[in-house]
């Protein structure tokens, strides 16, 4: 039997692979991921968009007091969901998205998601 080195920089291939197919994100079934991956980020993308369409509602009433830190929650929101928002455009706009913007979408839309529940909780509030 011939034994061969495991060459490490194989290994760390392979680990990198896994982890850019996006094989630990909860919110992608194996059965069918491309497909829980477009639903999920377009209910993000659905809340989101209501809570900034709320704000902006708000904004326009003169009374309009950001007591709560309503502005600032909203801003990291915004900043959170930065990638979601640029693969909905080039969606929209029915250009290619690249594996990399995929990659970002996918590590940031928990946070975006999270976030996105935060400013609806401080809205709900007032």
């Amino acid at each position: 039997m011939i034994y061969r080195p495991i060459n490490v920089l194989s290994c760390i291939l392979v680990l990198l692979a896994t982890q850019l197919l996006g094989c630990s994100m909860p919110f992608i079934n194996n059965n069918n991921p491309e497909k829980d991956f477009a639903r999920y980020v377009e209910d993000v993308f659905r809340l989101q968009n209501s809570v900034t369409s709320e704000i902006m509602a708000l904004q326009e009433n003169d009374e309009f007091n950001d007591n709560s830190g309503l502005l600032k929650a909203e801003q990291n929101m915004r900043e959170a969901c930065a990638a979601l928002n640029e693969y909905v455009a080039k969606e929209t706009d029915g250009d290619s998205i690249s594996f990399f913007l995929r990659q970002r979408v996918q590590k940031s839309a928990i946070a975006c998601e999270d976030s996105a529940k935060k400013v609806n909780l401080k809205l709900n509030r007032l």
